[in-house]
């Protein structure tokens, strides 16, 4: 009997007809994603092409999609592809099955990463090579999707056209609702522009890009910036930026003298605009700062200070001039970026995190990361509009003086260089601090994630005493410290500049003589500095020197004392600017519309000295050792301006204490550096051990080396001028003894400046023979200018053009920036072209002259207000005939050379009224210790 068959057993559907409804979904979701991507995808490769940024406002609410089908997608892959999987693991056709598991696996992959990229929660992934990995993972998955999807319906059932049609459909509606809210415009900005047009943003430089008003709301929207930069946004809130408008009080006196000034003398308050472009953004580029009656206490904008935007959104730095020449525009933002609602706002930052590039473009350009950005607020001129004076006025200047230095690798010319150059001022001022938030990059230094520190230190720590931000007290002190260096160097008998030197001092063991008098000679020295010190405001900085020398417990000889109120002795050596009036009224009160000539400039280069002399007179009565300390201090503002700002305030309306007219000064006081140093009284001369002379000070901090110590002393003297030549020569021989080519190359100085062409010629042939030898650019600079002098013209230009061709990429030095060597050469090759006039050589001569031409105008790229260059291509003009050129330059030359009368005006007045500023301005200054 035959057995009849087994029934077939009927294969189980792998789609039902809800998955099929899922398929459909997914299917659906995946081709406007597919198409989304591939939009999204295409403008960053144009853009990485071109290097220009595409990522318009459409392109935000694109990728605004692409999140969001992103994640709609995720539920239906998930539900459908297990579901499927589930039903056909035990499918006969086994490479349709695991070309199913790839495939979901795959899918899997596509969605885990866009999650990751969005950087939600604490899936906040900021590592760059984590999320280089992730990106690229993202960006070439649904390539291997699409392929092996093909390869999964290839060994399964025939692939259904016309679900792809209405796939096709769905895209097309969606590229339609996009194409909708392409017509929309991010920025809230009403269009109003000021009745003045252009000449509203006169006399300060700054101006919008469309030449209209730009919101308030678009440039005090910094909470914006908290959500993702909370570090960076606490550092900014306790910055001197955010403190730059009615908020500080020091200059709410000072630009409320100015528009009371202005409104009186003009009938307007448009001339102390030219303080608003770097101050007062947000009310100037909002239209409220000319307002009359514009409340600069509870008006919200009064408050806003230099803002992220007012920053971060200036589109370009449109010369080296400063005074604010910029051009700012509202930024583009990502959708929903000034919303109130929470959701939208969370939708707005999960753009930025997951797609930052066009945040980053908007908000972070490279003009950012430069000398020159700083230099547009940080360099200053006067306008006549302000001053009633001249046109044109030199005020604070950060920016040419570390141009010109040789921190930033491009001055030829200076005493000391660093082992590698400051690219930035950022490098100090915005030092790197850890973080693991957005935008934070690797710091090879911390070792870690890192952002630039917002909070600026330099050294108005009169503002966070005021604000009782301890912390902020402390960046400055940080900074403050150790940036400069005392050295107590030496001794001169007789309390004379001609007298014995004894030098260099150890801290104890050096006699002085009952009865006699002794110069101390005191060195000061820019150590960490990139400019000059002080610098920016001049003249209401207060640096002294505090001087004492105590025997037996008593006080002998006194220097920078203060009274009860602590108001430092007039007396004093101060390290500031002595500015006066017509009148010869010292600037007191930063009333800039006053400013008219200085009185005396004590700041010092960076890396360059000053020396101080004091008069000690030796008791006769005690032989107890003399204890000299000396230290020199900083506080922010001095006494007389500390109460003439209390005075401005209203205690009822502004929070800050600032204390009452009359009370001490209470501003924090720094101590930059000190020394000390032990005299043991005899009764007759003692010479000073011969081993002094090769040991090393130290001042308990790091030695140094005797042959600096001798330098810096010379330097001081040599920047004092003729008065002091002799002994900066003295001094320089010394280094020379010691083996230093900076002693003959600092001596060639000296002995240019005292017109000893030959003397010069021969220290500098005497340096080139030492080890090591002197810096080649500086070397071939000073040879130029003493060829030029000794009329060996060719070989000047030569050197002069070798110096400004030097490059040490390794040490980031670029001397082809250092207008004034090249304001040399140019005057060198004009000497050429005259020399070939004279002979007759008519081609030579129009050769040369276009050459030194050339050569002054590319001094004008860099110094656009240079009165040497203007002045000699006003005479390279009329040598060649070019009257127009002529005329231009001879009016900007009049327009930026000094005013030779000021001094003749004011001064004399000045001397008269202030006998302790008059002592301090003379060639030659002697302290004295013991002045009643």
């Amino acid at each position: 009997m035959t057995a009849s068959p087994a029934p077939t057993k009927k294969p189980r559907r792998v789609i039902t007809p809800r998955l099929r409804v899922m398929l459909y979904v997914v299917l659906t979701l995946f081709g406007v994603l597919a198409a989304n991507g591939l939009y999204l995808t295409g403008v960053t490769w144009l853009q990485v092409f071109t290097g220009q940024v595409y990522e318009s406002h459409f392109y935000q609410l694109m990728f605004l999609g692409h999140l969001g089908l992103g994640l709609l997608l995720i539920l239906p892959v998930v539900i459908f592809g297990f579901a499927h999987m589930w039903r056909a693991k035990d499918r006969r056709n086994r490479r349709a099955v695991k070309i199913g598991y790839a495939l979901l696996a795959v899918a899997l992959i596509i969605l885990i990463s866009g999650v990751l990229l969005t950087r939600i929660g604490s899936l906040n992934i900021v590592n760059p090579s984590v999320r280089s990995v992730i990106y690229w993972a993202h960006l070439l998955t649904p390539l291997i999707a699409i392929w092996l999807y093909w390869l999964h319906r290839l060994v399964g059932p025939r692939i259904k056209w016309h679900i792809g049609r209405r796939v096709a459909a769905a895209i097309g509606c969606f590229v339609a609702v996009m194409v909708a809210f392409q017509a929309s415009d991010p920025r809230i900005s009403e269009g109003i522009a000021p009745a003045e047009g252009d000449k509203y943003f006169q006399p300060s430089l700054a101006s919008t890009a469309t030449g209209k008003f730009i919101s308030q709301d678009v440039l005090q929207n910094d909470d914006y910036c908290l959500r993702c930069h909370s570090d960076i946004h606490e550092d900014w809130v306790h910055s001197v930026h955010k403190l730059s408008s009615f908020n500080n009080p020091a200059y709410r006196a000072s630009v409320r003298e100015t528009r009371r000034v202005a409104a009186q003398r003009d009938g307007s308050v448009q001339a102390s605009r030219w303080c608003a472009g770097c101050h007062d953004p947000v009310p100037f580029f909002s239209g409220k700062f000319d307002d009359p009656n514009y409340d600069d206490v509870d008006d919200v904008t009064a408050h806003a200070g230099i803002t992220c935007t007012s920053c971060h959104a200036i589109q370009s730095i449109d010369s080296h001039v400063g005074n604010a020449d910029y051009t700012i525009d509202e930024p583009r933002h990502y959708p929903f970026a000034y919303s109130d609602h929470g959701m939208l706002q969370t939708l707005s930052d999960l753009m930025v995190k997951a797609k930052p590039a066009f945040h980053k473009s908007e908000m972070l350009k490279p003009f950012h990361k430069t000398a020159e950005f700083c230099g547009t607020c940080h360099k200053v001129s006067l306008p006549g509009e302000l001053t009633h004076y001249k046109d044109w006025l030199r005020g604070q200047n950060h920016y040419d003086s570390y141009l010109l230095s040789g921190v930033s690798g491009h001055g030829a010319r200076s005493f000391y260089y660093p082992p590698k150059a400051q690219e930035n001022c950022n490098e100090c001022h915005m030092p790197a601090r850890a973080s693991d938030q957005f935008g934070a990059k690797y710091n090879a230094e911390l070792g870690g994630l890192a952002v630039h520190d917002h909070r600026f230190p330099s050294a108005n720590s009169a503002l966070s005493y005021w604000t009782g931000d301890l912390d902020g007290i402390e960046a400055h002190r940080k900074l403050l410290e150790g940036s400069l260096r005392l050295d107590l160097f030496g001794l001169r008998r007789g309390g004379s500049i001609e007298g014995e030197l004894i030098a260099p001092l150890p801290n104890q063991g050096v006699s002085v003589v009952k009865g006699e008098s002794y110069l101390v000679e005191t060195v000061l020295r820019t150590l960490t500095l990139g400019h000059h010190f002080t610098q920016g405001t001049t003249d209401s900085n207060q640096i002294w020197i505090e001087f004492t020398a105590i025997q037996d417990g008593e006080v002998i000889g006194k220097s920078g004392s203060r009274d009860e109120r602590e108001r430092v002795d007039e007396w004093s050596h101060f390290v500031n600017n002595f500015v006066v009036d017509r009148e010869g009224n010292r600037i007191n009160r930063r009333n800039a519309q006053d400013i008219f000539t200085v009185l005396y400039a004590h700041q010092i280069p960076p890396g360059a000295g000053q020396t101080v002399h004091y008069l000690l007179n030796v008791p006769q009565g005690s032989d107890a050792p003399i204890e000299i300390t000396a230290r020199l201090l900083y506080r922010k503002f001095d006494t007389e301006y500390l109460d003439y700002i209390r005075a401005d305030r209203d205690p009822a309306r502004d929070p800050l204490d600032l204390g009452n007219v009359g009370d001490p000064n209470d501003l924090p006081i720094i101590e930059i550096a000190r020394d000390a140093v032990t005299l043991t009284v005899t009764d007759q001369h003692v010479a000073l051990d011969p081993k002094w002379a090769q040991a090393e000070q130290s001042d308990d901090l790091k030695p140094i080396p005797t042959w600096q110590r001798w330098n810096d002393y010379g330097i001081g003297m040599l920047l004092r001028g003729r008065a002091e030549q002799k002994q900066a020569a003295e001094a320089f021989t010394r280094v020379r003894e010691l083996g230093r080519s900076d002693g003959p190359m600092n001596l060639a100085r000296v002995q240019f400046a005292e017109g000893d062409l030959n003397g010069a010629t021969d220290s500098l042939t005497e340096a080139l023979e030492m080890d090591p030898p002197p810096p080649s650019w500086t070397h071939a600079w000073l040879s130029g200018v003493v060829n030029r002098q000794q009329g060996n013209l060719e070989t000047a230009a030569k050197l002069l053009q070798g110096t400004l061709d030097t490059r040490v990429p390794e040490r980031g030095f670029d001397f082809s920036l250092d207008y004034v060597v090249r304001n040399e050469l140019a005057l060198t090759l004009l000497d050429i072209a005259q020399q070939k006039d004279v002979m007759g050589d008519e081609a030579g001569f129009q050769g040369d002259l276009e050459r030194s031409r050339t050569e002054f105008l590319r001094v004008l790229e860099l110094d656009s207000e240079n009165a040497t260059a203007h002045a000699n291509l006003a005479k390279i003009a009329g040598l060649a005939g070019d009257q127009a050129a002529q005329e231009h330059h001879r009016r900007l030359h009049d327009r930026y050379k000094l005013d030779d009368n000021a001094s003749a005006v004011a001064l004399p007045a000045a001397r008269r009224k202030y006998p302790a500023a008059s002592h301090a301005a003379e060639a030659l200054v002697i302290y004295d210790l013991h002045r009643e």
